[in-house]
């Protein structure tokens, strides 16, 4: 006896109708669903078209009608196999068991509720007020769409969820909430991998850039790379997602723990970091910090000196490219002058110090006695007619901190 070619098999094998068609024909064929079952659903699928016309767009044209019914079948097909795992047996029952426009229903909630769903793991790019009108067009193109296809997205939007809701886990340990998160808009990866970071570190907080900063610093200090675990109370449904996280932080750590640089260099200006790690904007506590920085600088260089000639005496160091000092010795106030005759002055050079340095409430004062300073002396110290130094050394007798001989 001849048999076909195995190529027209796998054709004839191959059924393309809509699940629901072949749920309702296995059902037919095995006693499942009976007459009255079947004229039941033929009464309701015209009401459900034209309710599906209605929310789309409009039941008096055909060709939204028509559409309608290309939805309702495939709503109920996607319901359908979805539900059953692909079983036609269960598929048969749960037509005979549920009406025709509750498993269309059930289908378009699956679609409402995977809309909802967030796509992206950045903070200040999700909505949280569930389905609404605005995502009607979303809606009618799913409802043309495969439940492969839906399986597909499910998994992909289930996955970002995983990722945000381990997030907040985190953001929670370290004593900030959802609110404040979103505010933030900070990408769900970058607050889980600070969290893992700052844990590891036994802190609890989440830090401003200040406390991030010399978090780096000292992980910097360590000799070798420092372990970054998944901390023990982790709930079980994060760990696969965050363990991906964690073995990132890895691959970054060369780069972490490079001492030439700069946190705020990586962190927050090198394109690959950026946005890659989480901190709280505080502009208060980074002003504080830098005063705090700028005093103990500011101090060390002045000796807690705060007359006006120690200090021009100090400016006029800088200036010149000399050790800073707040008192000089006559032959090293000559030495001064001499080399800025040989190599000029940089007044910049004071204004930048003053500006990096110097108590903020104090600068603006500084930087005009520093002016006035210049106007008067440049032209006594550069001076190519005073060979015996007579008129620059009775300046800085006058205006600077220079010792008696």
């Amino acid at each position: 006896m001849l048999q076909a070619p195995a190529a027209a098999q796998t054709v004839a094998l191959f059924d393309a109708r809509p699940f629901f068609e072949k749920a309702l024909a296995y059902g037919l064929q095995h006693g499942i669903i009976d007459q009255a079952r079947l004229d039941a659903i033929q009464t309701e699928a015209p009401k459900g078209m034209v309710q599906i016309a209605r929310y789309f767009g409009s039941e008096f044209l055909r060709s939204e009608l028509e559409m309608a019914r290309v939805r309702i079948v495939n709503l109920v097909s996607m319901n359908l196999e979805h539900t059953s795992a692909g079983d036609l047996r269960q598929a048969a029952e749960a037509l005979r068991d549920n009406s025709f426009l509750s498993r269309s229903k059930g289908a378009s909630d699956m679609l409402k509720a995977l809309i909802a769903m967030p796509q992206s793991s950045h903070f200040g790019m999700n909505e949280h007020s569930g389905f609404t009108d605005d995502h009607i067009p979303q809606l009618a193109k799913w409802t043309l769409r495969s439940l492969a296809d839906y399986r597909a997205e499910l998994a992909k939007r289930g996955q970002v969820t995983q990722v945000i809701n381990a997030a907040l886990w985190f953001a929670g340990q370290l004593g900030m909430d959802a609110e404040e998160l979103e505010d933030a808009g900070r990408d769900a990866e970058a607050v889980i991998r600070t969290g893992l970071l700052f844990m590891a570190t036994r802190q609890t907080k989440v830090p401003d850039w200040v406390a991030f900063q010399k978090t780096i610093a000292a992980l910097r200090k360590k000799a070798a790379n420092p372990s970054i675990p998944l901390p023990k109370e982790l709930p079980a449904e994060f760990k696969t997602v965050v363990e991906g996280v964690r073995k990132s932080i890895v691959s970054d750590m060369p780069k972490i723990l490079d001492s030439t640089l700069s946190a705020r260099k990586l962190f927050d200006q090198t394109p690959a970091f950026m946005g890659r790690y989480f901190w709280v904007e505080d502009a208060l506590s980074e002003v504080d910090d830098f005063d705090r920085a700028a005093s103990a600088s500011w101090n060390k260089a002045t000796g807690g000196h705060s007359d006006d000639s120690s200090l021009l005496t100090l400016f006029l160091c800088i200036a010149s490219g000399s050790a800073h000092k707040t008192l000089l010795t006559a032959k090293a106030a000559a030495t001064l002058v001499r080399k800025i005759r040989k190599s000029g002055l940089k007044p910049e050079l004071v204004s930048h110090y003053i500006l990096g340095n110097a108590p903020a409430h104090y600068q603006n004062d500084y930087l005009q006695m520093w002016q006035d300073f210049l106007e008067d002396a440049q032209g006594r110290l550069l001076s190519d007619h005073d060979y015996e130094l007579h008129d620059a050394m009775a300046l800085l007798r006058r205006d600077c901190n220079i010792a008696p001989s």
